[in-house]
């Protein structure tokens, strides 16, 4: 053994640990790696079958050039346009404005069968399979009457039997084609040119999972269901169908609505022969929050840009082509006022944050009316757009009766307590007789899917609007998070211990490392407006100036207005900003696809508002985030249904509890802790929904401050003694001025102004 090797092995820096931390600091979203956007793909067996499509495509040219692109991912980027494909695919549209004739070749229903479950996504028929008996002649109706009289005669057995029949169909499972490559939706779905050309021109080339079974059936429900079975052909029919998606979050749904959205457009108006000067409102998107549909608005833009497409933005100043009703019985109820019971229910309170009186009033500097905006996709807040139809003087509701698709982007919480009744008068007043609904989100409970699915049948009832199915889409796991994150649940015993630990976060010590690092930037999250600002106040002079000082945190909640709201998620967006403490308001659909951790630090509200706030991090299948959730012992109680997202979406990831995380650290919820935790009763998990922690509400020892709780009461103490002494100076003036209303009343009244109150004076 060579003794100057043992001696200097402990100064020597080894290059294996250099080689690591940099491959570490390689795999964090930030550092631009841009991995497959696919999150499952998991192994089936081949069949001959298979093999032979494999030859087919390797005697077409284009089919064998998207498979060499798919092998090459690591050069792709998802999020910014790439040069090459910006200039030759709008070269390409304009050579051949016309797809090839050539024959379409589709997969069996086995094909697409073991394609949809390697992806782990899944096709069901929520309802509609009735709609043979419906379209059957003007004799349908005295059926649906016989039955119903059968359905109130007959309680027995036998009923009950083919009651249950009938709900094990309206759940079949359909096998539709999947899109294997962007390239397709020109050849084989025919959309536009330019449509085409601007998605290339994104650097979009190999779709999500989302996409890949949803952009079919959107786009060509025909083409979708050819190979499938007679069953599922007839499901969706000539009209088409209504869609509910459930996917990771980042995983591109806001480009799988906005791609049919835009085709539609352009269909519908080469079909009524208009010109492009010519714009009627087709889609309306509706977001929970602002700064999810200003993103909606620059993302269509994008897609629609040279096909005259116009993607606008609902503004209070902004008028729309619309026709009143006067009275009726569907205009009841419809002129509520959503009370906000949290953080999201506000968001739509606050548009006239920087607004001229002009933009507040719609009318221009002489007064008169603006004319109706150009608009054929419109994406808006449900608020928003809700005060628009139900306003005016004369009270008459207004409807939207050219809207052919409606879209619900977050439909879970669209479809809460909290934006239902606005959610419902939107629905209500698109009349249109084919109007579309698709729902999108990454969480969807049962009860929404129930209050969906009763809403389409009572509309299908009308004796003017066809029958459609509803069908949903479920990518991985329902109700789990993207399993690319790397998740950690730290007990911090009190509030103190939470500030304690996020500054350790901040100023990393190798020996205390658990785990992945959490490296700025990241988003902080907190239960209310109150501790994100106070929160902000004590992070603001933890980063060095140096490193930008104060600059480097800020702060966003609802009540800041439009404009400052704006700046400082462009100022994040473009990475002056590292730590952005911010409430739920971003928790839902912002894009930020470099963030690379994101800290509850307030536990979430339910276990649908932890996948929302952990999906900000690992965005199309980008490796290295990590979303860390603080608790303390006034947490224990709630904390069970966050740790059991947490141990699902490990398991979705491939790791059992109790295996490590990465190379190194434990498991973040091992099976002792969830065995440990208490169940959460029904009554607590909906108080927490609404109210969250109340303690943190009501301030206290909750508070979010480095001082002592003798320093706060002392602090308390003397502010209380100043506002006593004063009381009693006035008092004192009072009495004074009633006893003598002469000169010994100002006398007295200047001696005790004189008087000396103490050092607190």
């Amino acid at each position: 053994m060579d003794i100057l090797k043992v001696l200097s092995r402990g100064i020597k820096s080894n290059p294996k640990s250099r080689a690591q931390g940099a491959a570490a600091t390689a795999q964090l979203p930030s550092a631009g790696a841009l991995p497959h956007p696919q999150l499952f793909h998991d192994p089936v067996s081949t069949s001959s079958r298979g093999k032979k499509r494999k030859r087919r495509g390797d005697a077409q040219g284009d089919e064998t050039e998207h498979q060499d692109d798919d092998e090459d991912l690591s050069d792709v980027d998802y999020f910014a346009p790439k040069k090459p494909a910006a200039e030759s695919a709008p070269a390409a549209a304009e050579e051949d404005p016309a797809p090839k004739k050539r024959k379409i070749k589709l997969l069996d229903e086995d094909e697409c069968r073991q394609i949809l479950r390697s992806h782990r996504m899944k096709f069901t028929v929520l309802s509609g399979l009735r709609q043979t008996e419906a379209a059957e002649g003007p004799d349908s109706k005295k059926d649906k009457k016989q039955q119903q009289q059968q359905k109130k005669k007959d309680k027995d057995k036998k009923s009950k039997e083919e009651d249950t029949k009938k709900d094990d169909q309206h759940k079949k499972q359909i096998f539709p084609q999947p899109l294997t490559s962007f390239a397709e939706l020109r050849t084989t779905y025919d959309i536009a040119p330019q449509l085409a050309a601007n998605i290339a021109a994104q650097g979009f080339r190999v779709p999500t999972e989302v996409q890949m079974g949803s952009l079919p059936l959107l786009l060509r429900p025909a083409t979708a269901l050819k190979k499938a079975s007679s069953a599922a052909v007839d499901v969706v029919g000539s009209s088409g169908a209504d869609f509910l998606a459930v996917a990771p979050t980042g995983s591109g749904k806001t480009i799988s609505f906005l791609i049919p959205a835009i085709d539609g457009a352009l269909r519908r108006r080469a079909d009524e022969g208009r010109s492009r000067d010519e714009h009627v409102l087709q889609a309306v998107v509706v977001a929970p929050t602002r700064e999810l549909a200003s993103q909606i608005v620059n993302e269509g833009r994008k897609l629609a840009f040279g096909t005259g497409v116009r993607v606008v933005l609902m503004k209070r100043s902004l008028r729309l082509v619309a026709e009143e009703l006067k009275g009726g019985e569907e205009s009841k109820g419809e002129k509520e006022e959503e009370s906000s019971g949290g953080e999201e229910g506000s968001e739509d309170e606050e548009e006239s944050g920087e607004e001229s009186e002009e933009e507040k009033t719609g009318k221009d500097k002489e007064g008169a009316l603006k004319p109706p905006a150009r608009v054929d996709i419109l994406v808006t807040t449900p608020k928003t757009l809700l005060n628009f139809l139900s306003g005016g003087k004369s009270g008459a509701r207004k409807v939207l009766p050219t809207v052919r698709s409606l879209i619900l982007d977050e439909a879970d919480v669209l479809l809460d307590p909290i934006f239902r009744k606005q959610t419902m008068g939107i629905w209500r007043a698109c009349t249109h007789p084919d109007v579309a609904l698709t729902c999108w989100s990454a969480t969807m409970a049962s009860n929404i899917e129930a209050l969906v699915t009763k809403q389409l049948e009572k509309r299908s009832k009308r004796p003017d609007s066809s029958p459609r199915p509803l069908i949903r889409l479920v990518v991985g796991l329902k109700d789990t998070a993207v399993p690319n994150v790397t998740h950690k649940l730290i007990y911090t015993a009190t509030e103190a211990g939470k500030l304690l630990a996020l500054r350790q976060l901040l100023h990393p010590v190798s020996s205390a490392d658990s785990g992945p690092p959490l490296r700025p930037p990241f988003l902080v999250f907190t239960q209310t407006i109150e501790r994100a600002q106070a929160l902000h106040d004590e992070l603001k002079y933890d980063i060095p100036l140096e490193a930008g000082g104060p600059a480097r945190v800020a702060v966003l909640h609802s009540s800041l207005p439009d404009a400052a709201r704006a700046r400082i998620v462009a100022r994040f967006r473009a990475g002056d900003v590292w730590v952005l403490v911010t409430t739920d308001v971003l928790a839902r659909g912002v894009d930020f696809a470099g963030v690379n951790g994101v800290v509850n630090y307030d536990v979430p509200t339910s276990a649908a508002a932890y996948v929302h706030r952990a999906g900000r991090t690992g965005r199309a299948g980008r490796h290295g985030g990590v979303a860390v959730t603080f608790y303390t012992k006034d947490d224990i109680p709630f904390v069970k249904s966050v740790a059991n997202v947490i141990a699902a979406s490990e398991r979705q990831a491939g790791k059992a509890a109790g295996q490590g995380q990465g190379q190194e650290g434990t498991a973040a919820v091992p099976k002792w802790l969830l065995d440990a935790l208490p169940k959460v009763a029904k009554e607590d998990k909906r108080r927490l929904k609404v109210r969250g922690v109340e303690s943190r509400r009501t301030g206290g020892k909750a508070s979010i401050t480095t001082k002592s709780s003798w320093e706060r009461r002392r602090e308390h103490n003397r502010l209380q003694a100043i506002e006593a002494s004063k009381r009693r100076k006035r008092q004192r003036r009072e009495e004074a001025g009633k006893g003598d209303k002469g000169g010994g009343g100002k006398a007295a009244a200047e001696e005790e102004e004189g008087e000396w109150g103490g050092l607190d004076d």
